[in-house]
């Protein structure tokens, strides 16, 4: 744990205020939730929670069956982080950080599909360069969860667009999610 050196107190009503570089750093934003941790050594710890990081295990296998059926790499990933992928190496994406691209799109609530070859590409993970073909938001009880998205191919040689089963695919699996978290 690295100390950053901030001291804050506690009001009369028990809040305290993260700062605002600490905020932006982490990527929290206003009304997202918190998972508190305390450990024997009287440490209190925030953590960022994640619906998603609930139900990682089928995320996982939903992963595989959408890059199967799709035909290409396939990731879901909550607001922040990675959660689940298939069909490239998973020591290359999981956990990796959403782009700020992705992050403007999600929440938006707009899905995206590479329909042309004209059309402007966005990279949906930083530091993997590989593009969006498909990405449509995980939506559950109103909040904006996360996404599902489908990316380019690794010989594709920029000219790869959506078909619309893999546009349909995404979609699907992004509903299903919402409707698991809601759950």
């Amino acid at each position: 744990m690295k100390a950053t050196g901030i001291v804050r107190r506690i009001d009369d009503l028990g809040r305290i205020v993260i700062p605002k570089e600490i905020r932006r750093t982490m990527r929290i934003r206003e009304g997202d939730p918190l998972e508190i941790y305390v450990n024997p050594d009287g440490e209190v710890i925030f953590k960022k929670y994640s619906p998603i990081g609930e139900i990682s295990t089928t995320a996982s296998q939903y992963a595989d069956v959408l890059s199967k059926v799709g035909g290409r790499p396939a990731v879901i990933c909550d607001r922040d982080h990675v959660i689940a992928v298939s069909g490239i190496s998973k020591k290359e994406v999981i956990e990796r950080r959403v782009s700020g691209s992705l992050e403007d799109l999600i929440e938006q609530r707009r899905s995206y599909v590479l329909k042309d070859n004209d059309q402007q590409r966005f990279n949906p993970i930083e530091g993997v360069d590989r593009y969006a073909v498909a990405c449509s938001p995980i939506v559950a009880s109103g909040d904006v969860n996360g996404a599902v998205i489908m990316l380019s191919s690794d010989n594709d040689g920029g000219g790869e667009t959506a078909t619309a089963e893999q546009s349909a695919l995404v979609q699907a699996a992004a509903m299903y999610f919402g409707k698991q978290m809601e759950e």
